[in-house]
């Protein structure tokens, strides 16, 4: 009795009652097929009697105690344990299959449990050794919990008619839906979203100028306007910037109001309102802050990991790129950056959402004749470029010639002097087209607006 208390949590009454409805009734393995597999099955041989109907049910050939026999002897399976008479068991334990679901959910209880065991183990082992970093170890001890959630393990190869078939799933939902809801997240500038397609799940998208031309600013505004437009829920970790300020500068957006005023809690009773209505607008919305200085990619993966966990992410902004710390000791900046950048996709992909990261600009833009940026300009631009999906420029050109130079050259064209007029400039775009578009700088508001007539040139030509 002593040994029978100290196996893991198992069922294996449900278990067979599961497979007799499966030998009985070839549809029910409809009802399981989703949410369970070979592993969540206790008894080795349940599990290889599953794993038969699983297979069939996969070529699309019946499920019965013929077919499976059969199929058990295919792999060798056949013996004293596994055979005609032990199907013949299962099929007499229930009389109708119309509970398989139930016992179902009853092995998947189950095997939760036992997996959950084994991670609590492996967490204790953690503790044990006793490692010299804690996010490190803190980092494992949540990957041990987090993939009992998710049932993550290594992947395999999968058929390319599995892909397909996911593909033109996804393409016949709209443009708001997809797994978690949001199909992609709009930037909330028709000219942008046009040319990008939006951000797509599990890009890394880079957005770079130099200091002073609002690539916070911009950050912040596609955080404001997939939450408020779409109800995404974003993630902004913000290195630079306190969190009060950030809501400040978004209030200030929101409102369509100077800042300078809502920094200083004065104003006139008409901006007043307008303040309070975003304010309403903005607190129903899930935007998540975190202001810490001075973050690791560890710790950055481990709390959108979490906000993940409890509320289905839609995008994570990270402001900004230099600022973050790296985790363990590199002999360069660069090796440094490329094992930030590399970090920042594999979050993008592992939980399946658009990861922008501002980044800084080198000098070299003032140096040049012409100051529009290249990739080049990305600070330690090999390991930046190279990672990303997606890079963005933000180029301004009253930043760099005076009205009376612009009057004095353009007299003959007679071009209106560009004032808050920004280019977003896309220079790398992996699945897509290159281009620019011309969006509005509105400073006492801080933030970007559309253009009345928003102009965009585009090249299609998908960078590698």
């Amino acid at each position: 009795m002593g040994e029978q208390e100290k196996l893991p949590p198992h069922d294996i009454e449900a278990e067979e009652a599961l497979l007799g409805s499966l030998l009985i009734d070839p549809d029910a393995i409809l009802k399981v097929a989703t949410f369970l597999a070979r592993d969540d099955f206790f008894d080795e041989a349940n599990a290889a009697v599953f794993e038969a109907c699983a297979s069939l049910y996969r070529r699309g050939e019946p499920i019965n105690q013929i077919s499976v026999a059969h199929e058990l002897r295919r792999s060798g399976l056949d013996d004293e344990r596994v055979g005609a008479h032990y199907l013949s068991h299962l099929i007499s334990t229930v009389p109708t299959s119309v509970h398989a679901e139930h016992f179902g959910r009853i092995v998947e209880r189950m095997s939760f449990m036992r997996r959950l065991i084994t991670a609590g183990g492996r967490i204790a082992r953690i503790g044990y050794e006793a490692g010299p970093e804690i996010e490190e170890s803190l980092s494992q001890a949540e990957d041990a919990l987090f993939k009992v959630r998710a049932r993550e393990g290594t992947r395999d190869f999968v058929s390319i008619r599995d892909v397909l078939g996911d593909y033109f799933e996804q393409a016949g939902k709209t443009s708001e839906e997809g797994a978690g809801g949001l199909a992609h997240i709009k930037t909330g500038f028709p000219g942008l979203d046009g040319l990008l397609g939006g951000l797509q799940r599990s890009d890394l998208i880079i957005l770079a100028a130099r200091p002073s031309l609002g690539k916070t600013t911009l950050a912040l505004d596609v955080a404001r306007r997939a939450a408020v437009s779409q109800k995404a829920c974003v993630a902004l970790f913000s290195l630079e910037m306190s969190a009060e300020s950030v809501v400040q500068r978004m209030l200030a957006a929101q409102a369509d109001v100077d800042f300078w005023q809502v920094r200083l809690g004065k104003f006139f009773e008409h901006e007043e309102r307008k303040i309070m209505d975003a304010s309403g607008v903005l607190s129903d919305r899930q935007i998540y802050i975190d202001d810490t200085p001075q973050v690791g990619t560890m710790s950055i993966r481990s709390k959108a990991r979490r906000l993940d966990f409890e509320h289905r992410l839609d995008l994570v902004i990270i402001d900004y790129l230099q600022l973050i710390e790296g985790d363990g000791r590199k002999e360069t900046r660069v090796q440094e950056l490329s094992q930030i950048t590399r970090a920042l996709k594999l979050l993008a992909r592992e939980l399946d959402v658009p990861v922008i990261a501002v980044s800084q600009l080198s000098r070299a833009v003032e140096w040049r004749t012409t100051h529009v940026p290249q990739l080049a300009d990305l600070r330690e631009s090999g390991t930046i470029e190279q990672d990303a999906d997606i890079v963005l420029f933000i180029y301004r050109e009253d930043k760099y010639v005076t009205e009376e130079e612009w009057n004095r050259l353009h007299d003959i064209m007679g071009e209106p002097y560009p004032k808050g007029i920004a280019d977003i400039i896309v220079a790398k775009h992996r699945n897509g087209p290159l281009g620019q578009v011309k969006l509005r700088f509105v400073d006492r508001a801080v933030r970007f607006d559309n253009l009345e007539q928003a102009s965009a040139t585009t090249s299609f030509l998908p960078t590698r």
